[in-house]
């Protein structure tokens, strides 16, 4: 399985089942289009010899036979599967997502946690759950030395004082018990002042703040709970906070709908107010307004292609930032376990709902079905978690055909499940976006290390 594409003068190819890069010529390029498998050289001639010298045709044809050897180009399924199985990974609970506020001050249209309560009714977690998810952690994260908590929400600055109980928690018993806590937060900026900045950004190893662009585009869709615009009050307080960081990470996030389909024009507004850690995500959902539709896909599909060229400009002319969909390590990245099973959701990953009970993943609380137990007794719904477990690129039949899988990991749960009532069978628009983000992802980053 080898998909191959062009872009911004860039002949790529990517084996399936490897992961494998290549950056081609146009005679291989040419030559590697019309296989869907290795076929005899005088048929690839036959194909091609109105195009290209026989000599040239079948000196590049041994060289593709020697890439096959390798096992990176054409690789087989079985060899993927048989890869993964080889692959040992760390045991135990590696992340816990907690939900410290169902309730926000914000009333974004497109909230996918139905305006911050995830229709189970505005609550705060107290501090006895949070701590409690904080041991519920470090006794279920095995072997593993780093660990993290991420505070979420709604709005988790609506229950700061929760926050700062669980942070001076952990720093207190992590060498008792030989870990390292990494706590992220993730915000909208509207309650941010000088005292929890200063606490953020001396104790929060990440920070995620929510900011959807140009004023217009921000304040159409995310305004207070009396309906009023946020972006003029929000900015200024993120600017501070990442002025404050001092080199520690964070990023800003924001979210396009099909009424902003020129999203690049919102990066780069978040770029000229100084933002260098920059996500710009499609609305996940379906069924309303602001939606993207199959109708959408081209312009948006455009508008990525577009968008990277103007990217490495702008690198090229000294404008220094980081568009997360474009960030692809071509060396390294994830082990071949890691791509196989995606983002751990059930397994090293979980949430806490403000009652303490434990969920896949955040976009699953206050879905009952989704219960595995709690952080007081522990997981009671073991079938909850093995049939996460189970669920990877290699059971998906999807996943399986598709060559981009070992970068996409088979796409978001939540998403698949809010789309087909299963997690087995990813969303179909959100497949065809992350397949040319990775196009695109590539491109830049070939262009980057100047293997172009």
């Amino acid at each position: 399985m080898v998909h191959t594409f062009r872009l911004n003068d860039c002949n790529i190819a990517v084996d399936g089942n490897s992961g494998s890069i290549h950056l081609l010529d146009n005679l291989s390029f040419d030559m590697l289009s019309i296989m869907e498998e290795l076929i005899p050289v005088e048929k690839v001639v036959q194909q091609l010899k109105n195009k290209y010298a026989t000599d040239e045709i079948i000196e590049t044809y041994n060289e593709l036979k020697i890439l096959i050897e390798q096992k990176v180009l054409f690789t087989s399924i079985n060899d993927l599967e048989t890869r993964s199985a080889a692959t040992n990974t760390a045991s135990g609970i590696k992340s816990l997502c907690l939900h410290i506020a169902h309730d926000c001050n914000l009333r974004c249209e497109y909230c996918f946690a139905a305006k911050g309560d995830y229709k189970s009714g505005r609550k705060l977690m107290s501090s006895e759950v949070a701590l409690a998810a904080v041991d519920y952690l470090v006794k279920n994260s095995g072997a593993r030395h780093n660990i993290e908590i991420d505070f979420f929400g709604g709005e988790p600055l609506m229950n700061f004082e929760t926050v700062k109980a669980t942070v001076a928690y952990g720093r207190k018993i992590e060498k008792e018990f030989g870990k390292t806590f990494y706590f992220t937060i993730t915000t909208n900026g509207m309650l941010l002042d000088d005292d929890n900045i200063q606490f953020i950004n001396t104790n929060m190893d990440n920070v995620v703040i929510s900011i959807d662009g140009r004023k217009e585009i921000h304040d159409a869709i995310r305004y207070d709970r009396s309906g009023k615009e946020t972006y003029d009050r929000i900015v200024p307080l993120a600017k501070k906070l990442v002025q404050g960081r001092n080199g520690k990470s964070y990023f800003v996030r924001g979210t396009f709908t099909s009424r902003n389909m020129d999203f690049s024009q919102d990066v780069m507004h978040l770029v000229d107010l100084g933002f260098k850690e920059i996500s710009v995500e499609p609305v996940s959902g379906s069924g309303g307004e602001l939606f993207i539709t199959e109708h959408d896909v081209p312009a948006i599909l455009s508008e990525y292609e577009q968008f990277a060229i103007k990217y490495l400009q702008s690198l090229q002319d000294g404008i220094d930032f980081r568009f997360y969909h474009f960030n692809l390590d071509l060396y390294d990245g994830p082990c071949v376990q890691k791509r196989v099973a995606a983002c751990g959701a059930g397994g090293d990953y979980l949430a806490v709902s403000p009652e303490g009970d434990l969920y896949p993943c955040h976009q699953f609380v206050g879905q009952n079905e989704f219960i595995m137990g709690n952080v007081f007794t522990g997981v009671s719904n073991d079938s909850i978690k093995n049939r996460f477990k189970a669920t990877t690129i290699l059971t998906k039949q999807d996943c399986r055909d598709c060559w981009a899988k070992l970068f996409c990991s088979g796409g978001c749960h939540a998403n698949a499940w809010y789309t087909h009532q299963s997690i087995d069978k990813p969303n179909e628009i959100a497949c065809t976006l992350q397949k040319k983000r990775i196009e695109c992802a590539t491109m830049v980053q070939l262009k980057k290390n100047n293997l172009t």
